[in-house]
């Protein structure tokens, strides 16, 4: 896999943001190539392999919390215990090594970490989890004020339509 982005982005020591493009991967067409969505008809083998690739490239602590996205404003607080449902649009955590991620496409991924780096979060921001309040709901799980901490927006694949 070789098109991960990496942003230059003050991160406080150990945390960590990337991005990944559709490049790198097995799936066919039309999921072709780094399809990450267990969601889509994609061959189930296809998604994992394409996970694994993600998780190797990314040098990443643990697995990533795949979220069933859903376009509204719930908030999954990742905790390390087996959760019930993973219908949610943002995930939080403030236990070490656990990767918060989320998928997008014409959406946009927001990252949050305060300033220690004990806090991190991740955000599907579509206009619908907007309007619902996506945001506001993955703030409102930081125990420190909002201007203690760091705010990064991801690329969206058509910045035309947000």
């Amino acid at each position: 896999m070789n098109a991960l982005i990496v942003p230059q982005w003050p991160l406080p020591k150990g945390v960590a943001a990337c991005s990944s493009t559709r490049i790198g991967g097995v799936s066919l067409p039309p999921y072709d190539s780094l399809n990450l969505g267990a969601h889509c008809d994609d061959n189930p083998e296809h998604v994992e392999e394409n996970r694994k690739r993600l998780f190797a490239a990314g040098n990443l602590p643990s697995k990533p919390v795949w979220l069933e996205q859903v376009h509204g404003k719930n908030v999954l607080r990742l905790t390390g215990e087996p959760y019930a449902s993973k219908r949610a649009d943002a995930s939080y955590s403030n236990t070490p090594g656990t990767v918060c991620a989320v998928m997008t496409a014409d959406c946009l991924p927001v990252l949050f970490c305060n300033r220690e780096g004990t806090e991190v979060a991740a955000a599907h921001a579509g206009w619908r989890g907007l309007c619902e309040g996506v945001l506001e709901e993955t703030v409102a799980c930081f125990a420190d004020n909002p201007e203690k901490y760091h705010r990064l927006v991801r690329p969206g694949d058509r910045p035309d339509r947000v």
